[in-house]
């Protein structure tokens, strides 16, 4: 199968994972989209994601690749994925010294233009690393995260070892 082919089953598996609510009556037939409650609306977008990650899960599995990877095989571009790391650093990006933001962008000096682009690279550079090893981008990662990633990858179980070490209360 395609990369396309997978695509088109994902969405076709979207689509009828949000036809499904209205005939299982989990929303009334014919209530317009605007008077759907935020709940409602909630469940029709998990509803989409879990039939569209539903299939790129079966993907990975007849294709012998990480789930992570054919969630991400998007097809789109610019890529959400990219998008998403790149929202996480504008905040440090917007704290770069020597920017003058009251300036458009085509008055700003050719070495703010380049320090700025310079320190973009970097940030985003590290947000995809971050990213694709995992941590660091939805968490902080420590030694005790890094402790249960590894005990979890040796077939342990998801623990630090000092986290069992909490006093007995009795």
């Amino acid at each position: 199968m395609t990369e396309e082919d997978w695509q088109a089953r994902a969405t076709a598996a979207a689509i009828s994972a949000a036809r499904k609510m209205i005939t299982d009556k989990v929303v009334p037939p014919g209530t317009p989209i605007g008077r759907l409650s935020d709940t409602e609306f909630g469940w029709f977008v998990a509803a989409i994601l879990f039939g569209w990650i539903s299939t790129r899960a079966e993907q990975a599995t007849a294709e012998g690749m990480a789930i992570e990877q054919a969630v991400r095989l998007t097809g789109l571009d610019s890529n959400p994925w990219d998008a998403g790391t790149i929202t996480h650093i504008l905040p440090e990006l917007a704290d770069t010294a020597g920017v003058d933001w009251s300036l458009p962008l085509k008055d700003w000096p050719r070495e703010t233009m380049i320090d700025f682009l310079v320190k973009a690279l970097t940030l985003i550079r590290k947000a995809l690393i971050g990213r694709d090893l995992g941590g660091g981008i939805t968490r902080k990662s420590g030694p005790g995260s890094i402790a249960r990633q590894a005990n979890a990858a040796a077939g342990g179980p998801l623990l630090a070892p000092d986290e069992l070490n909490d006093e007995i209360p009795f």
